[in-house]
């Protein structure tokens, strides 16, 4: 089998060469860019067959990266998707997530996350994800059809959002439906409190509660 490709998209010129160094000396392919025009003609071109997936930096000058995962997805040529950023942004991680993205890794990321969301983006190479609709009304059409499937197919749906979560995510999630407030959560496990939140956002988007009531109610049922 051929090489794993990462796709870097990021305006920080260090930031691209570290990373290609850290992940070149993990055995991948990497192909970098500064320029966010230039990362989406190039991707466009891409062999469809390859097994790659794109870390995109979601905050960039001109073009962000969450104009660059429009774009890839109107010429229908969007791999797998690791947001970056060097902000803890709660509402950017909702963005990310509804777009379909494996996650969003905030920098500076260690080898446990980068390492966690390398694996889940290349397991979509091999088990596509169902697209991201374009628009809310879209997305709650597919969620009613989804209703009407058997419950062996809700526990499998249930059981393939809950291993994508990262292991911060499941540590976060789980005070979270015993009721402990982000303030807490931050003090036991020795994280601030917007990294907590955004953990928090990334692990209801990924398992498609829009509320705790309804991340509890699902586990609880899911475990059952």
């Amino acid at each position: 089998m051929s090489r794993s490709t990462v796709y870097i998209v990021d305006d920080n010129p260090e930031f691209r060469e570290a990373t290609r160094f850290w992940l070149t000396g993990y055995g991948f392919d990497v192909h970098t860019w500064g320029d966010p025009r230039e990362a989406v003609e190039a991707l466009a071109r891409r062999d469809r067959s390859e097994r790659c997936c794109l870390m995109l930096d979601v905050r960039m000058p001109e073009l962000s990266g969450l104009d660059v995962h429009d774009r890839l997805a109107a010429l229908d040529a969007v791999p797998p998707v690791i947001y970056m950023s060097g902000h803890a942004d709660v509402p950017l991680a909702v963005q990310a997530m509804r777009k379909g993205a494996v996650t969003l890794l905030e920098k500076p990321f260690d080898d446990e996350a980068l390492e966690a969301a390398l694996d889940a983006a290349f397991a979509r190479c091999e088990t596509p994800p169902r697209p991201a609709m374009a628009t809310p009304a879209a997305a709650s059409a597919v969620d009613d059809l989804a209703d009407e499937t058997t419950a062996d197919e809700s526990q499998r749906r249930f059981a393939a959002r809950e291993a994508s979560l990262t292991p911060r995510e499941r540590q976060v999630l789980g005070h979270v439906i015993q009721g402990t407030y982000n303030k807490n959560i931050a003090d036991r496990i020795g994280l601030s409190i917007k990294t907590v939140e955004l953990y928090r956002a990334r692990g209801m988007a990924k398992m498609k509660a829009r509320s705790v009531a309804e991340l509890t109610r699902m586990m609880v049922s899911r475990r059952a």
